[in-house]
C-alpha cells in the first residue's frame, strides 16, 4: 500500500514538473488543485527557487495561502521564498492566511520586512495582525487567530445560523460558537451540535454552556495544551484580564506546540539545544553542542582527578579498578531513568496532582530496590568469578548505595530546579550521569579504601 502511494506521488510529482518545464498554466492547475494542501506543499518545498518563481504565476495568492502555512521549513527559510515573491503577492498571499499562521511567517523577518509587507496589504487584515504581533512569543495570545464566531445570548438559532453560515467561509473552525455579551465578554459557548439539533426559535441563551473554560492571553502556551488536553477540546478561548474574548486556539496549533515543547525538552536531555533543526553546516551543529561538552569536559576531568586521589588505593589493590565502568555506568543509568520520570511529570502537569515528597519517597524505595537486587547479583558474580567474598561484597555494596544516591538525585535535582522556576529539562541526562559518576566514584573508593587491609594478599 505505501508504495502505491509513493509511485503515485512520484507519477504526479513527475507531470507537474511536465507542465511547469512547458508552461501549461492549465495542465499544471487541473493536476495541482486535485492534491491535498500538504501534499502541495510538500511538492512547492521540492522545487528550486527558479522553478517556484514559475509557480508564483500559475497560482493567485490565496490559492498559495492554503497551503504556505504546512510546509516543513526552518525558521530562518521563510524569508528566502517570500524574497522569490513580487511584494504585493507575498501580502496578498500573507493576507490570505489565517492570523495567527501569518503572524508565525511575520515573526521571522526583520521588522523592517514586517512593516513594509503590512504597509501594502489589505488594511482589515493588517490590522487583525497588528493586533497578535505584539503578544510575546510562547504565550496563549501568540498561538491565538482571530478567525472565531460570534453571537449574542439574546438570539434565536435561526439568527445564530444565519451568523454562522455567513462568517463559516472566513472561520479556522466552527465546530464551536462563542457567546458573547454587549461588551464582546465571553458568556458562553454552544457546539455546532448543539445549534444544529434545536428547534429554530430556540434562545441561545436556552441551550449555551455558561461553564467555560478559557485561558489567560498572558499565560504560556504549555497551559493551553494542557486545558485542551484535559478538556478534550477542538478550540480554546482566549480572554484578557477582564473576560474578553480576544481569540481562540486551535487543536491544529496545540499539536504543534505539544511537538516542539516535545523536541525541545528531549533535546535538552541529551545536552543540547534546537535539536530539532538539523543543521547542514557541521561548524554551526558543533557550536551548539560544545558549551555542554564543555563543562561535561571540565566535569570528566574531576572525576579523573578524583580517582588521581585513590592511587594508593589502586596500586595496592588493583584489581578494584576493573569495577568503576561498572558501577560508575550503573548509577549514571538508574539516574538517567529517574530524571526522564520526574521531567516528564513536570512537564505533563502530573506532579502537581501528588506530594513532591511522595516522589522522592517513591524513587528512593526503588533505588533502594534495585540497587539491593542488583548488588546482591552482582556480589555473587565477583565471587564466583574471583573467588574474592569481601570483593564482591565491595562492589555489592557500592552498586546499592550508587544506585540509591543516583536516583534521589535523578528525582530530586528537576525538582529544585523547577522550584527555582529553571527549566527542570537542562538538569540533562549528561549532566546527571557525570554527577553520579563523580558519586559512584567516591562511594566506591571509600569503601575500597577502608576495606584495603582486608583486600590485601
Amino acid at each position: 500500500m505505501d508504495n502505491t502511494l509513493e509511485t503515485n506521488a512520484q507519477m504526479n510529482e513527475e507531470l507537474l514538473i511536465k507542465t511547469i518545464e512547458e508552461d501549461n498554466i492549465v495542465g499544471f492547475r487541473e493536476e495541482f488543485m486535485t492534491l491535498h494542501p500538504y501534499d502541495q506543499a510538500q511538492f512547492f518545498f521540492k522545487l528550486t527557487p527558479d522553478v517556484r518563481i514559475k509557480v508564483y504565476y500559475f497560482l493567485s495568492p490565496k490559492e498559495l495561502a492554503i497551503f504556505f502555512e504546512m510546509l516543513e521549513i526552518e525558521d530562518h527559510e521563510y524569508k528566502g521564498i517570500l524574497a522569490e515573491m513580487d511584494p504585493k503577492y507575498a501580502a496578498d498571499m500573507l493576507a490570505n492566511m489565517f492570523t495567527d499562521n501569518a503572524v508565525d511567517v511575520l515573526n521571522n523577518l526583520d521588522k523592517d520586512q514586517t512593516a513594509s509587507y503590512l504597509s501594502i496589504m489589505d488594511h482589515s487584515a493588517a490590522q487583525e495582525i497588528k493586533g497578535l504581533l505584539h503578544y510575546e512569543e510562547y504565550t496563549a495570545g501568540s498561538i491565538m487567530t482571530t478567525e472565531y464566531i460570534a453571537i449574542s445570548a439574546n438570539q434565536t438559532v435561526r439568527s445564530a445560523m444565519y451568523i454562522l453560515k455567513k462568517e463559516a467561509p472566513k472561520a479556522e473552525t466552527i465546530y464551536y460558537v462563542y457567546v458573547v455579551d454587549e461588551d464582546e465578554r465571553l458568556v458562553g459557548v454552544i457546539s455546532l451540535r448543539d445549534l444544529i439539533i434545536s428547534s429554530d426559535d430556540t434562545m441561545i441563551s436556552e441551550i449555551m454552556f455558561d461553564r467555560i473554560v478559557a485561558i489567560s492571553v498572558s499565560a504560556d502556551q504549555e497551559e493551553a495544551a494542557k486545558q485542551m488536553r484535559d478538556y478534550d477540546l477542538l478550540a480554546l478561548p482566549v480572554v484578557d484580564f477582564q473576560n474578553h474574548l480576544l481569540g481562540i486556539i486551535t487543536v491544529d496549533d496545540i499539536i504543534d506546540v505539544i511537538d516542539e515543547e516535545a523536541s525541545d525538552d528531549y533535546s535538552k536531555l541529551a545536552g543540547v539545544s534546537d535539536m530539532d533543526t538539523i543543521d547542514k553546516n557541521p561548524f554551526a551543529a558543533a557550536k551548539k553542542r560544545l558549551p555542554w561538552l564543555i563543562i561535561l569536559l571540565f566535569l570528566g576531568m574531576f572525576t579523573a582527578s578524583l580517582i588521581g586521589r585513590f592511587e594508593d588505593t589502586l596500586s595496592k589493590v588493583p584489581i578494584v579498578a576493573v569495577f568503576i565502568p561498572l558501577i560508575a555506568g550503573m548509577a549514571g543509568n538508574t539516574g538517567t531513568q529517574a530524571l526522564a520520570v520526574a521531567v516528564r511529570g513536570i512537564a505533563t502537569g502530573e506532579l502537581a496532582e501528588i506530594s513532591k515528597i511522595k516522589l522522592i519517597l517513591r524513587e528512593s524505595g526503588t533505588g533502594l530496590i534495585t540497587g539491593t537486587i542488583c548488588g546482591v547479583l552482582v556480589a555473587f558474580i565477583v565471587f564466583v568469578w574471583k573467588g574474592e567474598l569481601l570483593l564482591g561484597f565491595l562492589v555489592g555494596i557500592s552498586i546499592l548505595a550508587s544506585l540509591f544516591v543516583a536516583t534521589l538525585a535523578g528525582s530530586l535535582v528537576p525538582l529544585v530546579m523547577h522550584k527555582f522556576k529553571i527549566d527542570p529539562a537542562v538538569a540533562s541526562g549528561p549532566f546527571i550521569t557525570t554527577m553520579n559518576d563523580i558519586t559512584s566514584i567516591l562511594i566506591y573508593f571509600g569503601l575500597a579504601t577502608m576495606f584495603m587491609s582486608y583486600l590485601i594478599h
